[in-house]
């Protein structure tokens, strides 16, 4: 019996052993870690052992790995944004460029009219572009030449539709540098035209959004839809000969039954002038 508790305490020694052994050795290495000086290949070593026996080092290694991929990660989305952001700019640009583009062709196309209508017109005169609008008369536009341009009340305007002169309005007030011109389409717009056919007169008048009218031709008259339009010699204000517009339609008057009310599509688009040619001196008559 007593041999067998001999043996077994000496089975027991080598375990016993190695559980003082181990505490020891990590008691040792923490105090070398933190004696040795952090210098050269000792700091090395120094790192390559707190890695490895102490686990809060692998801990922060590992967390400080995860922090570098995410501040990676960031900066990546961060870049991908700005490019993004560029790139949307570059499209809002090509968009602007485009559209540039389109309206000086559009202007060239116009100039190009312009340019015929200045080799071939009977009349002189003055060109001036359109400043604005006013929006409580919108059939009306103020323009950018004015007293010291020549231009006066009464003047007759005239403008370039689809490579043709035609009649666009009439000034009807006038500063040192501007003028207002009232266009055909105005209500309170009026003169005095022929047909082509028959050249029976009439009154022509503005009737804002709806067709404009020639009033007083005689009930038997003979009008056709797409029949030429032009002002008569017996205006005061216009030269004789620019080509209003065409019939657009034809119907009775409605009141005394005596003469006809003639629909017409003037040539010049109120709504699309940009520049006019104001016939200034005795264009009149």
């Amino acid at each position: 019996m007593l041999s067998h508790k001999k043996k077994s305490s000496k089975k027991q020694e080598p375990g016993s052993r190695r559980r003082f052994l181990l505490p020891l050795i990590f008691l040792l290495t923490s105090f070398l870690l933190m004696i040795l000086p952090l210098e050269g290949f000792v700091s090395s070593v120094k790192a390559v052992l707190a890695y490895v026996f102490l686990p809060q080092v692998r801990a922060a290694h590992a967390t400080a790995k995860y922090a570098e991929n995410v501040n990676q990660t960031v900066r990546e989305l961060l870049d991908a944004h700005r490019e993004n952001r560029e790139l949307k700019q570059e499209i809002e640009m090509t968009k602007l460029l485009s559209s540039q583009a389109e309206a000086i062709l559009d202007e060239n196309g116009r100039l190009t009219d312009l340019l015929k209508l200045s080799r071939t017109h009977r009349w002189k005169g003055v060109w001036a572009k359109v400043a604005y609008r006013e929006p409580s008369q919108w059939n009306a536009v103020i323009i950018d030449k004015g007293l010291k341009d020549g231009i006066t009340e009464r003047s007759a305007v005239i403008s370039m539709e689809e490579g043709q002169e035609g009649l666009a309005g009439v000034v009807v007030e006038a500063t040192e540098s501007t003028a207002k011109v009232l266009l055909v389409r105005d209500e309170d717009f009026s003169a005095a035209v022929y047909l082509e056919r028959g050249k029976e007169e009439g009154l022509l008048a503005g009737n804002g959004p709806r067709a404009v009218r020639i009033k007083y031709i005689p009930l038997l008259t003979r009008v056709e839809k797409g029949d030429k339009v032009y002002t008569a010699a017996t205006s005061s204000i216009f030269p004789a000969g620019i080509l209003v517009g065409e019939v657009s339609g034809v119907r009775e008057d409605e009141s005394f039954q005596t003469a006809l009310t003639v629909e017409v599509t003037p040539l010049v688009r109120s709504s699309a002038v940009r520049e006019l040619f104001v016939i200034t001196g005795n264009g009149g008559n």
